[in-house]
């Protein structure tokens, strides 16, 4: 599947949507005009989140509310932003509507209480546990870790950076152009072993915010040409 060529995505579900950060995610690709899709296990609560995001939305799309596994099915791309709590059984529910199509796992390893320390899982990050899980078939991309709900649901510029990582550099790079349309800058992080980093980071920079009593600590490359701002 290296070298396989991606149809543009028009149509992005986002499973967890009713969340903070898969809501603040759809606000923007609404924004940018995609068609999003909501999911949850409950349709009321899908439809619910999605009416909130379409009331904000002036200059859009709308997003639609439907239950997790035919959100999947029915978009180009699908988007996990879920507690960790929950990813295990929320991928092997969906493993059958996500074959051939790119996984955005969002999942950050938190294990409360101790959010602010690094804990991954065996399979060395939530997204290489998500690739094992889904097979081949399925390409997973590590990206928006880093980002919290308050940046991405605000209209101005966001100055923090995403990592993107996956195998494969064809599926990196629709990820990145996903970023762009966020309003992000995106950087190619190389192969999903490399998710560590971002998934770990996460921990640290929840860290920074109690510290600082702050939302919205992020991260900035620097010393090399920003030619995506």
């Amino acid at each position: 599947m290296s070298d396989i060529q991606y149809p543009d995505v028009k149509t992005i579900a986002i499973i967890g949507g009713t969340g903070k950060e898969g809501k603040g995610l759809a606000y923007r690709w609404c924004k940018a005009g995609y068609s999003v899709i909501i999911g949850s296990r409950s349709v009321e609560k899908a439809q619910a989140a999605a009416d909130e995001i379409a009331a904000m939305v002036l200059d859009g799309n709308k997003p639609i509310g439907m239950e997790n596994p035919l959100a999947a099915e029915m978009a180009d791309l699908v988007v996990l932003t879920v507690p960790f709590a929950v990813h295990v059984p929320m991928l092997e529910s969906l493993k059958g509507h996500l074959q051939g199509k790119i996984l955005i796992d969002v999942t950050v390893p938190l294990v409360p209480p101790k959010v602010t320390k690094v804990q991954l899982p065996a399979a060395g990050s939530a997204a290489l546990e998500a690739q094992q899980i889904l097979g081949d078939e399925v390409k997973v991309v590590a990206a928006f870790q880093n980002i919290s709900y308050e940046n991405l649901l605000h209209n101005e510029d966001v100055k923090c950076d995403v990592l993107v990582c996956g195998n494969g550099k064809a599926a990196r790079e629709v990820v990145l152009k996903l970023v762009a349309d966020t309003g992000l800058v995106g950087w190619d992080a190389g192969p999903l072993e490399n998710s560590v980093v971002p998934e770990g980071l996460t921990s640290i920079l929840i860290g920074i915010n109690k510290q600082f009593g702050v939302q919205s600590a992020g991260i900035q490359i620097i010393g090399v040409p920003r030619s995506q701002d």
